[in-house]
């Protein structure tokens, strides 16, 4: 029997509640929720001059789009409208300290910006809800929405009793409760999005003002014309997609809610509303969890819709005003230039996945060529429909009828009707023979045919360009310089940004993996006096610096290794690597990644695996840059003298040098987070750069820093416009990476608007921090001295948390990580291969996965509040204030810390603690709760703010306002998890799938998986 039908959510005559759901309602099954959510946002409006109103209304709480306040981080207001919240009536749980619960409640949130009162959003808001109480109603009866209420209103009024009564409904009951309050969540961020995306039409010049402000910023500095063109010139900015499993919502999911933002977009009526409805009534009935793990290609096809709708509009829209500011104030940007360029890890990433085969890396190659081909074909028919300039009227110059006669010669199968009908017009005819070049090198992807050189483009996107390149100058000449200049120099811009290959891939292994199939080379020569795993670090070294030193492989092609062995198949990926540069081009893949690389000797058996399989001669250069991602504290704390060592090697150097003396580095926030709190792992990334940029100094190198930043706080994420202006000086030199991953891509890119204002922010920042973070801080030193005592500090307290013997069952009682892998999120496992189950085996995603379900989030703040309190305690407050005002490396720490702490509900994971952790086991959460409480005291007097995000009003109040939507789903959780875990005969897949549910829910609510 179902949870409804014995009536045990029934609230007694609540008088709101019948209500909501008699008389004049029956006739609109969705306005009962359309009022709730409306009643859930509603605020108090008192203008200074006093008469009050109501309106409803919900913001943002995604960190990425709080990036939408000003260049220096605060909200930018029109007038001083004054908001107060209402107070809750809120009844605390019982478990829950009172102080916490009224922090969570938020009562004090008032507030000076009248950007927060936005009615269309309301009537979005209004107008979502509607609709999907009517799909409720449509697709399950009026009595789940009645449910959907009655829960809502229970929880605001007698959380505990609602806890106990969610806690015994079934299944049947729980799958679509979870399910309604997830779509809530997905049609609020969706609304939220289009709303920011209104704001940012409404009140920049199109696409954003970031750019704008970058330039002036630069000028009002001093900077030459001369001097800012030099550095724009080789500006190269690369965002790297990966496929880190931290989406959680489907992509079928996902391509609805962009069709529900589009629809509200559009010019509303009776057709729009129509088509909203039948939208909401998809998304009720498709299954939100993914039926099997995902294979690499399909994480490929999943970033190749980002590319495809970035190719289309923010690229080409991005760089026309960068190009735009620029001429501003007198500097011309080269057409051949690429400031933005984008990259992938899809494909290449083998790292713990045995799913990524040499095999797939070609397929995958493939793939992207395949649509890069497809979105340049698309391009050059709009193209040619306009290029209608006749030679009759305005003649045509000598170099382009002679291209056009070379392109006819080797074209035959252009059809007769397009030369007879474009004879007059030479450069509409360039364009169809670019245009049947490219359908050639479509062919020749599926199966070579053997085209002679100059009949396609496969391998030479240089090709298209300069063919693009050729009709925009003669264009230029006979009197087409407004199109030549707009629309065509536009889209040779954006064939820069992207190739035929779309995006450059990485390709990513472990370093144990180089070693074993070296040591197999190595050890079957036996000149060796020990087997080659027996040697030293210094000993491997030197043997693999004698062995660059000549040409000599160590064995013939193909290599002796054993079939099937895992040192054949990282043989195998070199191989593909080298076949997959001659067959598309140097810029198919770039950067060959080395993970937990610990010393130089890592990184120079993936360059001795190079040259066995050809990509490496140690006198005429490398095709390949070799990269030593720095993961844990251990190994960014030796990184100078593991560069050093790969410097030193003459064999090494002169790759390098052969790479236009430019040396990647890769530094990962997640494992170095997980390694030593958010605080450690912060400052160690931070001074490592330091060292590494005066290392590359000496040896006359230039240094290309990768960022490897996730989605949450606790693996690197945050504001990526602070981040960037964050970084040491001199450490983002024209050039920069950082990985996109998982649900910051959906985030970031699903909304064209939103992911022009991304790119733009991304480029004015790395522009800025480029031109005029050039020379350190006077204060530097005494910011450095206070920093080492807060990290020592902050690193001794997480350092005790993770070593207690009672964590690891804390935390793997007390949250859902071991759901993980049920959600099928990515094609990679989320536990590390042969590390067994304990901590060290836990990838930083599922760490940060757990404590962020259960609203504990620890990898966001442990230890900051013992770090500060230590360096207050040292007589360093005033330097503490200091940094905070003047240090953006401060700033943004200390900013993103309070968005973790004001995410964090401590009163929710006793919920958690209490229910699911034995009664011995649970001590640790009243440590968590003394440093969190320690934390926010701490941060707080640094900052000056009397609460937590008081600079950033609009996530502060959107994090509140939320919970009465994810209470439900944490209480719902927490049931299903003790289900769960009771029986002995495995888990009921309707309470497994239930849970998933949950977890989806969550995600969506805290805009944040992994």
């Amino acid at each position: 029997m179902s949870l409804i039908s014995r009536g045990e959510l029934r609230l007694g005559a609540d008088r709101n509640v019948q209500h909501a759901t008699t008389g004049a309602d029956q006739h609109q099954p969705g306005r009962a929720l359309a009022q709730s959510a409306e009643d859930l946002h509603r605020v108090t409006i008192a203008p200074r001059t006093g008469a009050a109103s109501d309106a409803p209304l919900l913001t943002n709480p995604s960190p990425v789009l709080s990036m939408q306040n000003g260049p220096n981080g605060k909200v930018h207001v029109a007038d001083t409208t004054a908001i107060r919240v209402q107070r809750s009536t809120h009844r605390a749980p019982a478990h829950c300290h009172p102080a916490l619960w009224r922090a969570r409640l938020g009562q004090d949130l008032s507030m000076d910006t009248a950007a927060e009162v936005d009615a269309p959003l309301r009537a979005d808001i209004r107008r979502l809800a509607t609709l999907l109480g009517q799909t409720l109603t449509r697709q399950q009866g009026r009595d789940l929405l009645d449910l959907v209420e009655q829960v809502r209103l229970g929880v605001r009024q007698d959380p505990d009793a609602a806890a106990r009564l969610l806690r015994s409904a079934d299944t049947a009951s729980a799958i679509p409760l979870a399910r309604a309050f997830a779509a809530y969540f997905h049609l609020a961020n969706i609304s939220e999005q289009v709303h920011h995306g209104r704001r940012i039409g409404r009140t920049a010049a199109p696409p954003t003002p970031w750019l704008a402000d970058a330039v002036d910023r630069i000028c009002a500095a001093g900077v030459s014309a001369d001097r800012l063109g030099e550095l724009v010139s080789s500006l190269a900015v690369r965002p790297v997609f990966t496929a880190h499993p931290t989406e959680a919502a489907r992509r079928s999911t996902l391509t609805k809610l962009r069709r529900i933002a589009d629809l509200l977009e559009a010019p509303p009526g009776p057709r729009t509303d129509r088509r909203l409805a039948e939208v909401i009534d998809l998304l009720w009935q498709t299954d939100e969890l993914r039926l099997e793990r995902p294979e690499p290609a399909d994480e490929a096809r999943n970033a190749l819709y980002y590319l495809d709708e970035l190719f289309a509009d923010a690229v080409p829209a991005v760089l026309t005003e960068l190009v735009g500011q620029l001429r501003r104030v007198g500097v011309e940007l080269p057409v051949h230039a690429t400031p933005l360029r984008f990259g992938t890890w899809i494909g290449g990433d083998r790292d713990g996945n045995p799913h990524v085969t040499a095999e797939v890396t070609a397929a995958v190659l493939r793939l992207q060529q395949d649509h890069a081909i497809r979105a340049a074909l698309t391009a050059l028919d709009e193209l040619r429909a306009d290029l209608t300039s006749s030679q009759v009227i305005v003649g045509v110059d000598a170099d382009l009828a002679a291209s056009i006669a070379a392109d006819l010669a080797v074209l035959p199968e252009l059809s007769p009707r397009i030369r007879r009908m474009n004879a007059e017009e030479p450069w509409r005819l360039k364009v169809h023979c670019m245009r049947e070049k490219l359908l050639r090198t479509l062919d020749q992807l599926r199966e070579p045919d053997g085209s002679p050189r100059g009949a396609s483009y496969l391998g030479d996107s240089d090709a298209l360009l300069a063919d693009l390149q050729l009709i925009r100058d003669s264009l230029r000449r006979r009197g087409g310089e407004l199109v030549a200049t707009g629309r065509l120099e536009e889209l040779l811009r954006t064939f820069a940004a992207f190739g035929l290959h779309f995006a450059t891939m990485d390709v990513r292994e472990h370093a144990h993996a180089h070693h074993e199939a070296v040591g197999a080379l190595v050890d079957r020569l036996g000149e060796q006096r020990q087997p080659y795993r027996e040697l030293s670090r210094e000993e491997r070294r030197r043997l693999l610096g004698r062995e660059l030193t000549g040409r000599r492989p160590l064995a013939g092609t193909p290599a002796p290794l054993p079939a099937g062995s895992a040192a054949a198949a990282t043989y195998a990926t070199f191989v593909a690597v080298r076949g997959a540069l001659d067959r598309y081009g140097e810029q198919a893949i770039q950067s060959y990644i080395v993970s937990m690389t610990r010393g130089a000797d890592d990184v120079l058996a993936a360059v001795v695996l190079a040259r066995e399989a050809g990509l490496v001669d140690p006198r005429d250069g490398s095709r390949l840059d070799f990269v030593p991602l720095l993961e844990t504290v251990e190994e960014l704390r030796g990184a100078p003298q593991i560069v050093r060592d790969l410097l030193d090697d003459p064999s090494y150097r002169r790759l390098v040098a052969s790479r236009g003396d430019v040396q990647e580095v890769m530094v990962g926030y997640s494992d170095s987070n997980k390694d030593a709190g958010i605080t450690t792992s912060q400052w160690e990334i931070h001074r490592a750069q330091r060292r590494l940029r005066d290392l590359a100094g000496e040896y006359g190198v230039r240094l290309r820093f990768f960022h490897g930043r996730g989605g949450t706080v606790g693996r690197g994420g945050g504001p990526t416009h602070d981040a960037l202006l964050a970084l040491p000086w001199g450490t983002v030199d024209r050039e920069v990476k950082l990985t996109e991953q998982g649900e910051v891509i959906s985030g970031k890119y699903l909304l064209p608007a939103l992911a022009r204002e991304n790119l733009e922010l991304l480029l004015a920042a790395s522009l800025q921090a480029t031109v005029l973070n050039r020379s350190p801080d006077v204060h530097q030193e005494r910011w450095d001295s206070a920093m080492d005592v807060v990290s020592d500090a902050a690193y001794s307290a997480y350092r005790t948390l993770v070593h207690d013997p009672g964590l690891l069952p804390y935390f793997t009682s007390s949250t859902p990580v071991h759901t993980l892998g049920d959600l099928h999120l990515g094609s990679r496992p989320s536990q590390r291969p042969g590390g067994g189950d304990g901590l060290g085996s836990l990838r930083a995603i599922p760490w940060v996965f757990g404590w962020t379900q259960s609203r504990q989030i620890v990898p966001g703040w442990y230890g900051v509040g013992s770090g500060l309190r230590a360096a207050r305690e040292a007589g360093l407050s005033d330097v503490l204030r200091e940094m905070s005002l003047e240090w953006r490396f401060a700033q943004a720490f200390l900013s993103n810390v309070a968005m973790t702490l004001a995410k964090t509900d401590l009163g929710v994971a006793a919920h958690y603690v209490e229910t699911l952790v034995e009664p011995g086991k649970r001590a640790l959460l009243q440590r968590i709760r003394e440093e969190y409480e320690l934390t926010v005291a701490e941060v707080l007097r640094v900052t000056g703010a009397g609460a937590l995000l008081e600079d950033s009003p609009t996530l502060r109040r959107t994090l509140t306002v939320r919970d009465d939507y994810l209470l439900p789903l944490h209480f719902l959780q927490v049931s299903l998890l003790e289900r769960s875990r009771a029986g002995a005969g495995g888990v009921d897949p309707a309470v497994r799938r239930a849970l998933l549910v949950t977890v989806n829910g969550i995600a969506a609510g805290m805009r944040n998986t992994g």
